[in-house]
């Protein structure tokens, strides 16, 4: 589709002047020092300036969960994160630009705004330096388009937070599902005109950098890969195994591992029963399910087959492949589906006087762990498999975290041979010590799973109720797409000297820079470290 660069120029709106402005006219950025001299300060010489250039940041409007909990993957973090790598990396205040927008279309219009009259911008600028001999000036060549695509997650896959690997998809092919989780139902002229907008980018000397979303028909420069669906179910299910300790545990004793895989119902399905054999997923939420539980299979799989695991549901077995993942899938739009689909899968009410075992639930984000906390709450499971004793009181954890005490870690309680009544007992009844004895050990806390690092999940995990969380390492991904930039606009060819996360990989069938940073996996052992001191949350906010 052709870009329509006359209607592009007429409808320059004041967005599209400071979009200028940023190229070197006049400045237009987020807040930050303002005096020529803190530039100077940061910047060195005005030829230094122009060697960092300018970098636009495109962003979605941040999504909102429907649980009304804020993942700590938010763009609104992000931008702000970047700013100030730029800033940092040498990049003047005055020419760093950030806009966001809460639809594709939108976005569209305003990187298309920004591009014509960027060039056109640029264009002037060289004519001038050419006839001054000026030297502070961001060119095409120095410049640099952040931007991250606006895709539509349904209410399920948004509980996973903002920074989700995914592929903007036409609306003509009707939201394509691949293993990264596509969207559904865009505009097919948003797609064409984003992908002509960067393509003219680029034609024009300038660079560009995706986040997190690839484009039918345009090629990046640089690709940053942030969660994927198989990365986040893949990483549960490793900090699950390691805890449990799967590779030492006995046949005779096989832990009890459920997955809970939420899904939104299809629109034009009528049955959100919250019974997965009742109600059929949305595409984008089977894409992203079907991949999660790939990552979650990849990890636990032989420990399936081995017998060292079982269901206690029975919906996973030895024989259980990456296909049946609609086996532990199931229609969630509320808190208590979550916790009717726990409480059916250990076949337990609350009157029941016995608990069934259960050593690890992997509850796929931190929206559904929370409702699993509740859910083994109200039916009575005790203790905490926190990185702690049991023992330990919440008081000692607090402590640990803000540094006044040492916390003296130890295994999950459990033992590796069968449970049974060890020695004489003291009444005479060994049957009722043994099934005193089992009765404890199935009531235990398990290890409870998730993701997103939701701020109100974070007193969870100092209480125990949640093992871990998981995130994507922002500050890191930050740092890497402002050396990125930097190296872009000195027109250097980007290497793991600038970007030691920088890989490659195939991008619209084109082998392309991509940079990747590991997720960071929270518990309440390095929770102080990872997201306190780092500045991520607040005392407050881990309920400290």
């Amino acid at each position: 589709m052709a870009l329509r660069i006359g209607r592009a120029v007429r409808r320059m709106t004041s967005m599209a002047a400071c979009l200028a402005m940023t190229l070197g006219l006049a400045a237009c950025a987020p807040d930050g020092p303002t005096s020529d001299n803190a530039d100077a300060q940061t910047n060195g010489t005005q030829s230094q300036t122009a060697s960092a250039g300018a970098v636009a940041i495109f962003t979605p409007s941040d999504g909102v969960t429907i649980s009304g909990n804020t993942p700590l993957n938010k763009w609104t973090k992000f931008v702000p994160a970047l700013t100030q790598s730029l800033r940092d990396a040498g990049v003047a205040k005055k020419r760093i630009m950030a806009s966001s927008a809460d639809d594709l279309d939108k976005q569209s219009r305003d990187i298309q705004d920004y591009v014509v009259s960027g060039v056109s911008a640029s264009d002037a600028a060289q004519s001038d330096a050419a006839q001054s001999d000026a030297t502070d000036t961001a060119d095409a060549k120095h410049t640099t388009l952040v931007v991250a695509p606006v895709t539509s997650p349904d209410d399920t896959v948004r509980q996973y937070g903002d920074y989700l690997d995914q592929t903007v998809a036409n609306s003509t092919d009707g939201g394509t599902a691949d293993a990264k989780g596509s969207t559904e139902g865009t505009d097919t002229e948003a797609v064409e005109r984003l992908a002509s907008a960067l393509r003219l980018a680029q034609e024009n000397g300038m660079h560009v950098i995706l986040l997190a979303g690839t484009i039918p028909g345009f090629q990046p420069d640089v690709y940053v890969r942030m969660s994927t669906a198989e990365q986040i179910g893949a990483v549960q299910a490793r900090k699950l195994a390691d805890k449990l300790e799967l590779d030492k545990t006995s046949v005779d004793n096989p832990k009890n591992i459920e997955v809970l895989l939420p899904y939104s119902v299809a629109a034009t399905d009528g049955s959100a029963s919250g019974d997965a054999q009742d109600a059929t997923p949305s595409d984008d939420s089977a894409a992203f399910a079907k991949a999660a539980f790939k990552g979650v299979w990849s990890v636990l799989q032989p420990y399936f087959r081995s017998g060292q695991a079982v269901s206690p549901s029975g919906m996973l077995t030895a024989d259980t492949g990456d296909d049946d993942w609609m086996n532990v899938a199931f229609a969630s739009s509320k808190d208590t589906d979550v916790r009717d689909e726990l409480r059916r899968r250990l076949g337990m009410d609350d009157h029941a006087k016995t608990h069934t075992r259960i050593d690890g639930i992997i509850a796929m984000n931190d929206y559904v762990a929370s409702g699993v906390v509740k859910e083994l709450t109200d039916l009575g499971y005790t203790g905490s498999a926190a990185d702690i004793n049991p023992e330990i009181t919440i008081s000692g954890i607090v402590e640990n975290i803000t540094g006044k005490k040492d916390l003296q870690r130890g295994k999950v309680p459990d033992p590796i041979k069968a449970p049974e009544a060890d020695g004489e007992t003291t009444d005479g009844n060994d049957d009722a010590d043994a099934a005193k004895n089992a009765e404890t050990i199935n009531a235990r806390w398990p290890i409870v799973t998730g993701y997103g690092a939701y701020v109100d999940s974070m007193p969870q995990i100092v209480a125990g109720q949640q093992w871990m969380t998981a995130l994507e390492n922002r500050d890191a991904l930050a740092d890497d797409v402002a050396k990125a930039s930097l190296a872009l606009n000195a027109g250097s060819k980007l290497s793991k000297a600038d970007v030691a996360a920088l890989g490659s990989a195939k991008i619209n069938g084109k082998t392309t820079p991509v940079i990747s940073e590991d997720l960071l996996a929270v518990s309440a052992s390095n929770l102080k470290a990872t997201l306190i001191d780092t500045g991520y949350i607040s005392l407050a906010e881990a309920g400290l």
